[in-house]
């Protein structure tokens, strides 16, 4: 397999973890309390982080950027995973995955508020017209009604982590920081901060089952921690647009999977709201692109916020992680503690999708 296909491979693979995210936290929090469910995917992130941080060589020691960065982007976070997975326990995954995809049209507003000089151009405001039309058709379902619980806190949770995508380019460029060290901080604040209200409900976490324990132990590997670290390596050895392109496509993965999966069925509505979606960020991704890279008005926007490149000595002593992500406006998180948590995962895929 060339460089180029085993690159976009890796891109696809994140796409397909972080959409599969939805049902795997759907089917946790039908067995366990939200947070319950949330302290146990940080608290296994974390020791994850902690041990490839451990076994690499080079430097160990946090800077002092990565904590300043990471307390703060910790907390966004967090705010990011408790909206979502409150979100996904009530709508489909393939609904959560279509609307959080918001976040690829919701960033660039974010981002480019209050800047003299940095208004988009009318295409990208008619694009976002029809993820918007989108979302109503997606709220649907079988015929027109108050929009469901579930629906709305996604929607909420595209808008948050449309804030935390902006905080994290704010906070991490032009500074020297880990992407590894930077989500092993992130994962840290997270647990300290679900600690307190599950602990009551540790004996709970305890007694999970083995399938229960199966998705737990998916969010925090697969759709944080390897998620975001395929993500950093995969798209330092390719175009920003192409992974864009690739990581994009994470909310059909949702659908997908939760139509496979999760027995899920898609009407006619629906189908017209995903196309819609689909289509709306792919439109409005692309025209913010051209209009950030066509001339100097505004500040040019990277295609996802990213930590500054590592110093070159630091570079040779730490291989595996040379630098974050010149990401793309997808997801994804996260989620996680990610999808920053990621991971992840959006107009750009951070560590809060999934």
């Amino acid at each position: 397999m060339s460089d180029v296909r085993r690159t976009d491979a890796v891109l696809l693979l994140v796409a397909i973890v972080w959409g599969s995210s939805y049902l795997s936290a759907q089917t946790a929090t039908a067995a366990l309390p939200v947070l319950l469910v949330l302290f146990a995917r940080y608290a296994l992130s974390a020791l994850a982080c902690a041990g490839l941080v451990l076994a690499r060589r080079g430097p160990r020691r946090w800077t002092r950027d990565e904590l300043r960065a990471g307390v703060p982007l910790g907390l966004t976070q967090a705010a990011v995973l408790v909206v979502e997975t409150y979100g996904v326990a009530h709508t489909t995954a393939a609904n959560a995955g279509l609307i959080i995809s918001l976040t690829i049209v919701l960033t660039p507003l974010l981002d480019r508020a209050g800047r003299s000089g940095a208004g988009l151009p009318p295409a990208f405001y008619a694009a976002t017209g029809v993820c918007v039309l989108a979302v109503a058709l997606l709220m649907s379902g079988n015929g027109f009604h108050a929009p469901r619980s579930g629906d709305l806190l996604m929607l909420g949770a595209a808008l948050v982590r449309a804030g935390h995508v902006v905080l994290v380019g704010r906070l991490t460029v032009g500074r020297a920081i880990r992407p590894l060290h930077l989500t092993a901080v992130q994962t840290v604040v997270g647990t300290v901060l679900f600690l307190p209200a599950a602990g009551a409900g540790l004996p709970t976490l305890a007694r999970a089952d083995a399938g229960t324990w199966t998705q737990l132990v998916y969010l925090a590997l697969f759709c944080s921690v390897f998620a975001f670290l395929a993500q950093t390596w995969a798209v330092q050895r390719s175009s920003a647009s192409r992974a864009s392109l690739l990581l994009g496509t994470e909310p059909l993965w949702a659908v997908a999977v939760g139509v496979a999966l999760g027995g899920e069925h898609l009407t006619a509505l629906t189908c017209l709201g995903a196309a819609l979606m689909l289509s709306g960020t792919y439109w409005g991704q692309s025209v913010e692109r051209a209009h950030r890279t066509a001339g100097p008005a505004g500040r040019a926007l990277p295609d996802l916020p990213s930590p500054a490149p590592i110093p070159p000595d630091r570079t040779e002593k730490d291989p595996a992680c040379p630098s974050s992500p010149a990401t793309s406006s997808t997801a994804t998180s996260d989620t996680s503690t990610s999808r920053t948590a990621s991971d992840p995962a959006s107009a750009s895929p951070t560590p809060t999708s999934g």
